[in-house]
């Protein structure tokens, strides 16, 4: 129950008391004279100051007046105190949720180059962390309001950006800014749900890297058939993590600490050279990875899609090479930055 909320229902209770008091009062005042039907009618028509007339009789019981002068001047600040209550209330509420879908939408109109997550459950869940962790912007989509609301609440204080609807539709996804989204995530309950959603994505964005959830192995083909870049089933990833914990347990123990290290949050990242760099034709051991970020190189893929882990210090970076490192978050942005940067030369470094 918000604020908003509590303070209507005090405001009523408070008018709900005055009420009560002065019909009790002009009953006992009476001595039993007036209907308490009359006595309540009496009351109400007091506190709302509308005054169609006095009860029969009534200057002739004393204080009835008294009573009456003092319901008119509580009535007048327990109304006004509920119809502010109730203005806020509907302003905050209906209005102000309007209000705030409006911005919301002009800021996912903004975004270029996001994540498409459909699907807030427990999978969308999982992906939003890891989001927000290595500071990817992204929109979700969800059916229900009230998982998005939480989810926002628990892991972006608030401010995460999603769309209220069936990712499965197209106006949806076009909400979503599937156009200009680099990436989407399909991770809704069933398969054939995760179907029309890369379906649909790819239709709108043709080069977007779609990642799907799959729940049985036999969708797998369709879901890659249909426009998906690759499928990843949690049932096969748990079951090898079940027998990663038996036979490699420690290795297991570093990546989780890995990624749940809140202080230093290592990641293994991937980090693209493309065209103009300063990077390109540089050996590592001249580029100013290590000097600058502190990042940790463990592999390279060149442009002939074949890996080279532990690269020498002599490997030469060429156009399109992706790096593959590991370190803290703040270090792989400073990466990102540099290798994009074009306007500065390179010095050496160790």
């Amino acid at each position: 129950m918000g604020p908003s909320v509590r303070r209507l229902l005090a405001a009523i209770g408070v008018f709900a008391t005055l009420v009560a008091v002065g019909t009790v009062g002009f009953w006992v005042l009476g001595h039993g004279r007036w209907a308490l039907a009359d006595c309540a009618y009496m009351t109400v028509i007091t506190i709302s100051t509308v005054g169609f007339g006095e009860l029969a009789q009534m200057r002739e019981v004393p204080g009835a007046r008294g009573l009456t002068v003092a319901l008119i001047v509580s009535g007048v600040g327990v109304l006004a105190y509920t119809q502010s209550n109730l203005t806020a209330l509907l302003v905050e509420g209906v209005i102000g949720q309007a209000l705030r879908r409006r911005r919301m939408q002009k800021d996912i109109e903004k975004l270029s180059g996001h994540i498409v997550v459909a699907g807030a459950g427990g999978t969308g869940k999982h992906v939003v962390e890891e989001l927000v962790a290595t500071r990817t912007p992204f929109v979700v989509i969800d059916r229900s309001d009230h998982i998005l609301r939480q989810l926002s609440d628990d892991l972006c204080g608030g401010k995460m950006l999603w769309v209220h609807g069936d990712a499965t539709l197209d106006h949806v996804l076009v909400a979503a800014g599937i156009a200009r989204a680099k990436g989407v995530v399909a991770a809704l309950t069933h398969d054939k749900d995760n179907l029309y959603v890369t379906l649909s994505a790819r239709s709108l964005n043709a080069g977007a890297r779609i990642v799907s959830k799959l729940v049985e192995d036999e969708a797998g083909p369709k879901i890659l058939k249909a426009g998906a870049s690759a499928t990843v089933s949690p049932t096969m990833i748990g079951a090898h993590r079940l027998a990663g914990e038996l036979i490699r347990p420690y290795v297991h123990e570093f990546l989780d600490q890995m990624v749940r290290d809140k202080d230093k949050n290592l990641r293994l990242e991937e980090v693209v050279v493309e065209r103009g760099s300063t990077f390109v034709g540089l050996a590592l051991k001249d580029t100013p990875i290590r000097r600058e970020t502190r990042a940790l190189v463990v592999a390279v893929r060149g442009t002939d899609r074949v890996f080279t882990y532990n690269p020498e210090p002599d490997y030469v970076i060429g156009e399109g090479t992706t790096l593959i490192v590991l370190g803290e978050t703040d270090s792989i942005v400073k990466l990102r930055q540099l290798v994009t940067d074009t306007s500065l030369p390179v010095a050496p470094g160790p």
